[in-house]
């Protein structure tokens, strides 16, 4: 019996393509309208890659992505912290992609619409409700435009793909209240601008209280020999703030953050240059949901934002999805479609991801940055003067085992779903 996905972002498509992939029916449910390539640059960590490529989409990603060399921190004043190389630079089996977020979700809708059929992939189709039946679930749907109502599907299990504001969620949870916000503002936006140290690092600058992230998320230059240079610029604001729904879309205005940035000219980086020569930033609160103790509910499970919304810290949030998606699948395969399996997948993939909802919000790796601001406040000659080689290694290290990329381990760890062969 079909599995239905409620959600038709980079989870719900990887879980789509993963069920085709062992010859289980889905059919996924999109609110939009039109799914279209939106918002800004992403990075997708060698774990969650492997699961892509094992879906088929090497060459496809390895066309579209950057493959990130380097992870590079660096103080207020550009001062280098610490480094550490990335993917096949790592010893990795499998790359650490830089790609606009846009862009993996078009790849990932483009191959389901193919190998599934569009007639699997339907928009304006709003989950409204559902009930179990004695084999299945049945759920309905809604035009969330028109507020008519938009079918009814029977399937065997539903899987709430369906993001931080998800439907299922909230009627599983109905006291929840809002997303949580802690202070900090995100504006992102893309640039084209010149290559910065490597081509293909990824840095982070500054501390806890304002910081600026960028990575190039091109391969070739245009004829002006520029990248598409994806950043990130945070401020934590004062309490008195007002802050505003979340929403990859909403369009920033520079003249609300730059000022904060304008001495950042470094002599590998210009920063106020990145953010002025923007074609569009987007504004973007910086928010995630308390842990939860139960993800399944009979024939329903939540997945991916729906389940664990964590803050966008160490490259998380698309790859903890996929990894979400093949897990399930992994247990679909074992048990069925069936509660058991939906049970089995919350087994592993519940307490795993709850922890780094948590370290994230202590800033995960990125603790380093502030660390560094809070010991030597006006500058440093050496870092190993304020953090010792071992503080910095041990941060790094321990970030890679809760969040599931320690290269040893990764490498020898066998196929999380059972390539086609051996089933």
């Amino acid at each position: 019996m079909t599995v239905l996905i409620a959600g038709g972002g980079i989870g719900g498509l990887t879980l789509a393509l993963s069920l085709h992939q062992i010859g289980v029916p889905a059919k996924v449910f999109e609110s939009v309208a039109e799914l279209k390539p939106l918002g800004v640059g992403i990075n997708v960590l060698p774990h969650a890659v492997r699961e892509l490529i094992e879906l088929g989409l090497h060459d496809e990603l390895d066309a579209a992505a950057v493959a990130t060399k380097e992870l590079a921190y660096f103080s207020k004043r550009g001062r280098p912290i610490w480094s550490e190389p990335r993917g096949l630079e790592a010893g990795y089996k499998w790359p650490q992609f830089s790609i606009h977020r846009g862009t993996l979700q078009q790849i990932l809708l483009d191959t389901a619409t193919k190998r599934l059929g569009a007639e699997n992939i339907l928009t304006s189709h709003h989950l409204s409700d559902w009930t179990e039946t004695p084999d299945g679930v049945h759920a309905d749907f809604v035009d969330k435009t028109s507020g008519k109502p938009a079918g009814q599907y029977d399937g065997a299990v539903l899987i709430a793909a369906d993001g931080i504001h998800s439907a299922a969620r909230e009627k599983l949870y109905p006291n929840q209240g809002p997303p949580l916000w802690n202070g900090r503002i995100l504006w992102r936006g893309v640039t084209a601008a010149k290559a910065f140290l490597s081509g293909r690092t990824m840095i982070m600058a500054g501390h806890e209280i304002l910081k600026f992230v960028c990575y190039p998320i091109s391969k070739a230059p245009d004829r002006d020999g520029k990248f598409n240079i994806n950043w990130i610029a945070e401020r934590h604001m004062p309490p008195t703030y007002q802050w505003r729904r979340e929403d990859y879309n909403r369009t920033a205005r520079l003249e609300e953050f730059l000022p904060w940035f304008t001495d950042w000219t470094f002599d590998w980086l210009d920063v106020p240059s990145l953010i002025r020569n923007c074609s569009q930033a987007f504004e973007y609160p910086l928010v995630d949901r308390d842990p939860i103790p139960q993800w399944t509910f009979g024939r329903v499970s939540l997945m991916g934002d729906a389940a664990h919304p964590m803050y966008p810290v160490g490259s998380n949030g698309a790859s903890q999805a996929i990894l979400d998606a093949r897990v399930l699948t992994r247990e679909i395969l074992a048990h069925g479609p069936t509660g058991a399996a939906l049970r089995a997948y919350e087994a592993e993939r519940r307490p795993a991801t709850s922890d780094l909802v948590l370290l994230n919000r202590r800033n995960g790796p990125e603790q380093v940055m502030q660390l560094v601001e809070e010991r030597a406040p006006d500058g440093f000659d050496e870092v190993t003067d304020v953090l010792s080689r071992q503080e910095l290694e041990d941060i790094a290290a321990n970030y890679k085992r809760v969040a599931g990329f320690q290269v040893e381990g990764l490498n020898a760890k066998p196929p999380i779903v059972p390539q086609p062969g051996a089933i």
